[in-house]
C-alpha cells in the first residue's frame, strides 16, 4: 500500500485499528509498533536520560492526517494533552489539500555559537581583529567534530557585534555560524565555543564570559505557504467571500494587537511543539526562538499572515526559526521518538523543519477558522468536555454521556460534570433495582 495521509474515517477506528492501518501504510518495524504502547520508554532508559528519576509520565500521542507538503504525504505524530489540536490540524490540512497542499522551504541547518567578550580595552579595533581572523577561527571550529565535517557540516561564518551599553559596560559578542547537518546542534556549537576561548581571548585582549548557543536560530529559518479555495470557507451560513474575510479579520487582530498576537502564535506552537515532543526535539528551544523572532522588530507580532489572492482564495504564509534534528539527543535515546520519526518518514533535518512550518500554519488556520466561524465553545469545548468528565470521575460509557450533556447545556464545568455524573449513576441504580 502506498503512503498516503488521506485516511477517511480514521478517527472512528480504535487505537489498535489505527496502528494496524499505519503499519500497513508505512511498514513500521516491530520495535516501533511496540514503542507506541505502554512499554515504549522503560525506567532504565529514563534513568539514563535525566537525573533523579522516580517514574514515567505519559501523554497521548495521536496522528494528524491529510498533510501533504511539497507534493509528499506525511502522517504526523503529535504528543499533546489539549483536545482539538490533532483534529484541528487534520481538518485544516484537508482544506489546504484541496488547494494543492502546503509548500515549504528551509535554510541550511546553521546554528549560532555565542561568545561574550568582556574587559576589552579597544573594542572597535578588537572587533576588526576578530573579523580578520575569520578563516583561522573557522578552521579551529572545524577541528572539533570530524563526523560533522565529514557529513558536509562545519563553520560557515564569523560575526562580531559591539554592545556599547549593558549593565556591566561595553562588551563584544562573537558569533560562529556552524552548519550542524541533521542534528539539533546544541552540543556541537557549545563544543565549538568552548574550544575557541583561548584564541578569541588572545585576539581580543579581553576575557570570555558565557560561551553557548543562541536559541534565536535566525540563520535556520523555515517557511510554509498554502492556498485554501474560497469555496471551502463557505460554511456556517457564510458565503465563500465572507468566510475568507473572517479569517483575514482574525489575522488582522493579531497584526494590530500584541495581546492577541501572543495567543495567535500560541496556536501555531500547539502544532509545532506537539510534533517536536513526539520526535524527541527540544520544543522549549523552538518556542524561545519563535517568540524572539516574533519580536525582532521591537514589537511582538504574529508569525503567520493571511490574505487573499487575485481569485479571492485564502492564502497563508509563515516564517520562523526551527532548530530541529533527526539525530542525537532524545531523537535516538527515546524509543517512541525513534518510532515517531519512522512514522513521519523525514530524511533530513531540513525536511523536518519544512513539515514543522507547515504544521504550524495548518494549526493556525484551524484555530482561526474555529474562532472566527463557529466560536471556541462549539469546537474546542466539545472535546474539552471529555476531560472535564474524566476529572469528575466518569468512567467507561459515562465519559461520553457526561460530555454530551455538558456540551448540549453549554456548561463545561467541573461542578456541573459532578452533578450530571451523580444523576446518571442514580438513574442507573434505579434501573438496576427495578429490573432486579
Amino acid at each position: 500500500m502506498s503512503r498516503t495521509s488521506r485516511l477517511p474515517g480514521f478517527f472512528r477506528r480504535s487505537p489498535q485499528e489505527r496502528l494496524e492501518q499505519l503499519d500497513a501504510l508505512t511498514d513500521l518495524a516491530a520495535d516501533d509498533r511496540l514503542a507506541f504502547g505502554p512499554d515504549g520508554l522503560g525506567l532504565e532508559e529514563a534513568e539514563r536520560m535525566i537525573e533523579n528519576v522516580i517514574g514515567l509520565y505519559s501523554l497521548p500521542i495521536g496522528v494528524a492526517t491529510n498533510m501533504t507538503v511539497n507534493g509528499r504525504d506525511y502522517l504526523v505524530p503529535m504528543v499533546v494533552e489539549e483536545p482539538s489540536v490533532v483534529a484541528g490540524l487534520s481538518y485544516a490540512s484537508k482544506l489546504v489539500r484541496d488547494g494543492g497542499g502546503y509548500h515549504a522551504s528551509a535554510d541550511p541547518p546553521r546554528m549560532i555559537a555565542q561568545m561574550q567578550i568582556l574587559d576589552v580595552v579597544d573594542p572597535a579595533a578588537a572587533r576588526l581583529r576578530l573579523l580578520a581572523a575569520k578563516e583561522e577561527l573557522l578552521a579551529l571550529a572545524n577541528e572539533q567534530d570530524a563526523v560533522l565535517i565529514g557529513l558536509g557540516g562545519g563553520g560557515r561564518d564569523v560575526e562580531v557585534r559591539l554592545l556599547s551599553e549593558s549593565p556591566v559596560g561595553p562588551m563584544l559578542v562573537l558569533h560562529i555560524i556552524f552548519d550542524v547537518r541533521d542534528a539539533m546542534g546544541a552540543n556541537a556549537v557549545n563544543t565549538v565555543a568552548e574550544a575557541l576561548k583561548p584564541k578569541v581571548e588572545a585576539l581580543s585582549g579581553g576575557r570570555i564570559g558565557l560561551r553557548i548557543l543562541s536559541n534565536l536560530a535566525d540563520k535556520r529559518l523555515a517557511r510554509a505557504w498554502c492556498t485554501v479555495p474560497k469555496e471551502a470557507l463557505g460554511i456556517e451560513g457564510l458565503t465563500p467571500e465572507e468566510g475568507v474575510q473572517r479569517i483575514i479579520e482574525a489575522y488582522a487582530f493579531a497584526a494590530a494587537d500584541p495581546y492577541r498576537a501572543a495567543t495567535h502564535n500560541k496556536g501555531i506552537m500547539n502544532g509545532i511543539d506537539a510534533v517536536a515532543i513526539a520526535t524527541g526535539n527540544d520544543w522549549r528551544a523552538i518556542e524561545a526562538g519563535a517568540h524572539a523572532y516574533a519580536a525582532r522588530s521591537g514589537r511582538y507580532a504574529p508569525l503567520s499572515t493571511w490574505e487573499r489572492d487575485g481569485a479571492g482564495n485564502l492564502v497563508g504564509a509563515i516564517e520562523l526559526p526551527i532548530a530541529a534534528g533527526i539525530i542525537g539527543g532524545a531523537t535516538r535515546a527515546h524509543p517512541t521518538a525513534r518510532a515517531a520519526l519512522a512514522l513521519l518518514g523525514v530524511e533530513t533535518a531540513q525536511e523536518l523543519a519544512q513539515v514543522l512550518a507547515a504544521v504550524g500554519l495548518g494549526q493556525n488556520l484551524a484555530a482561526l477558522r474555529a474562532l472566527a466561524m463557529e466560536g471556541i465553545q462549539r469546537g474546542h469545548m466539545k472535546l474539552h468536555a471529555r476531560q472535564v468528565a474524566l476529572a469528575a470521575g466518569a468512567v467507561g460509557e459515562e465519559v461520553l454521556a457526561v460530555a454530551e450533556r455538558l456540551a448540549q447545556e453549554g456548561l463545561v464545568r467541573s461542578d456541573r460534570a459532578q452533578q450530571v455524573l451523580a444523576e446518571l449513576r442514580a438513574a442507573a441504580t434505579a434501573r438496576d433495582q427495578h429490573n432486579g
